[in-house]
């Protein structure tokens, strides 16, 4: 039996709202989950009119949704953005050389210009060579931390003044579980911020804050948008993907469980005079770094020294194991 649109257009409903729980047609929900993502990003104040607007494009549904929805949202209600796709070749065969042929249907369809740097041109080595090295363990350490200062280096490269990302409501809510697990605290304090930004650097925000990723997936099916949906090939053996599916368990319990755990990592606080890492400069690449030499600049030394592992655990680690490759 046909259901009636919840917002009472007249028509029936299509679908039911993992978020809210309403059933909904097709343009209405289309209008919901737009205005929702304008609210986010006019009560974060998230852009300025002139602005120019790096989207951090993988060719994923997360992506592809937020470069749509940004143009449209750019049309509809005046922002005044300049809007361009900045995408990262990490060097992962049967993974981003494909995903990179999905970024590019974006640039033709949505008509904005693209860059591509790869890991390769950046730091002289492919995630494959790095995996070949380090193996499958903590391969997601590298991949992470060299993609996020390669996100860096692109915003710099072409002067934007902010980064859009598309984390949604689900992956923060795996982060804030992944850093409370880890006892993470200074990440944790930074990991919720819909604007995120270090001395020096290019402001990136969250568009897509507070999106669920079913209804991300349900807007690209219902607007035919083209997207990758193939999972990394490195992936299965990273700790994001143990929080993913206790998250996932947890939903199926209490489907408000997202939102909750999303609004619990923003309120709360750090103990007064707790000491927290200081972010500064690094001393050798210069971009964002909470040590005299960033994570990005110890991985690459280690690789390039044939000490792959170097860079991998708590900095007293590190430091030992570098004075310990000098003595020898």
């Amino acid at each position: 039996m046909p259901v009636p649109c919840s917002a009472k257009c007249g028509k029936n409903a299509v679908l039911k709202r993992p978020k809210t729980g309403d059933t909904l047609c097709k343009e209405c929900f289309f209008w919901a989950f737009e205005t929702e993502i304008h609210k986010t990003i006019t009560t974060g104040n998230l852009f300025q009119p002139g602005d120019v607007v790096a989207v951090a494009a993988s060719g994923g549904k997360d992506s592809t949704v937020l470069a749509y929805v940004l143009k449209l949202l750019n049309r509809r209600y005046n922002y005044g953005l300049k809007l361009l796709l900045l995408s990262v070749d990490e060097g992962i065969t049967g993974y981003r050389d494909d995903s990179l042929e999905t970024v590019k249907q974006n640039r033709d369809d949505y008509e904005m210009p693209l860059t591509i740097l790869s890991y390769k041109d950046l730091y002289g080595w492919t995630m494959d060579e790095i995996v070949k090295q380090i193996g499958r363990k903590n391969n997601c350490t590298f991949c992470g931390v060299f993609r996020r200062q390669a996100l860096d280096r692109g915003a710099a490269m072409l002067k934007v003044n902010t980064v859009a990302t598309g984390h949604n409501a689900d992956d923060l809510a795996e982060t804030i579980l992944m850093n409370v697990l880890r006892g993470d605290i200074a990440r944790l304090q930074r990991c919720t911020a819909i604007v995120t930004s270090g001395e020096g650097t290019i402001p990136r925000v969250k568009p897509l804050k507070y999106t669920y990723e079913k209804e991300i997936v349900m807007y690209a099916y219902f607007k035919r948008l083209v997207y990758f949906s193939t999972e990394c090939v490195f992936a299965p053996n990273a700790y994001r993907g143990h929080a993913r599916t206790f998250l996932k368990d947890l939903e199926k319990i209490r489907p408000s469980v997202i939102m909750d755990i999303l609004h619990s990592g923003e309120k709360l606080s750090i103990r007064e005079g707790t000491k927290l890492p200081t972010r500064g400069t690094c001393t050798r690449c210069g971009f964002v770094s909470s040590q005299p030499v960033c994570k990005a600049c110890v991985l690459l030394e280690g690789l390039n020294s044939g000490l792959p592992k170097l860079g991998i655990g708590k900095s007293s680690k590190v430091n030992r194991l570098r004075n310990e490759a000098v003595d020898f």
